[in-house]
């Protein structure tokens, strides 16, 4: 385990997004236009009707992983949350259909359906960054 702290000041992002935006790409819009390099994603919520989430399917190494797709669906977004690291996000979501709810990576392509809205709050006074370890897992690290 290895833990992160700093003296930090911040500064909230609430990001509002409309029919047919994109939330990944729009999340990397507003890192990219607030010149964003630490943040956490705290809140997130609304609907999708394309979603693509990434899981891992095993626990031995190399994981076996999978991408679950869909297409033209209702979806409740229930959360996201993650962290925002040197830039580059790293974010896990919690959708649901009528019946069930998936969790997992958030991939490119999710659409919103009517709304969506997120809470990122931007942190100074820590540096991160992600390095890969021998495995060639993306490790969170302090710079």
């Amino acid at each position: 385990m290895q833990n992160f702290s700093g003296m930090t000041g911040s500064k909230l992002h609430i990001l509002r997004l409309d029919p047919g935006d994109y939330l990944l790409e729009s999340i990397q819009e507003l890192i990219a236009r607030e010149n964003i390099r630490n943040a956490v994603v705290i809140s997130g919520i609304g609907t999708l009707d394309h979603c693509v989430l990434h899981m891992v399917m095993t626990t031995s190494y190399p994981p076996v992983e999978h991408f679950e797709r869909w297409e033209d669906k209702p979806l409740e977004l229930a959360s996201i949350d993650g962290i925002i690291a040197d830039g580059v996000p790293h974010l896990h979501m919690v959708v649901s259909d009528s019946e069930k709810a998936y969790a997992g990576h958030v991939e490119p392509g999710c659409r919103v359906l009517y709304l969506a809205e997120l809470a990122i709050l931007e942190i100074d006074g820590i540096k991160l960054a992600r390095q890969k370890d021998m495995n060639e897992i993306n490790k969170l690290t302090a710079l």
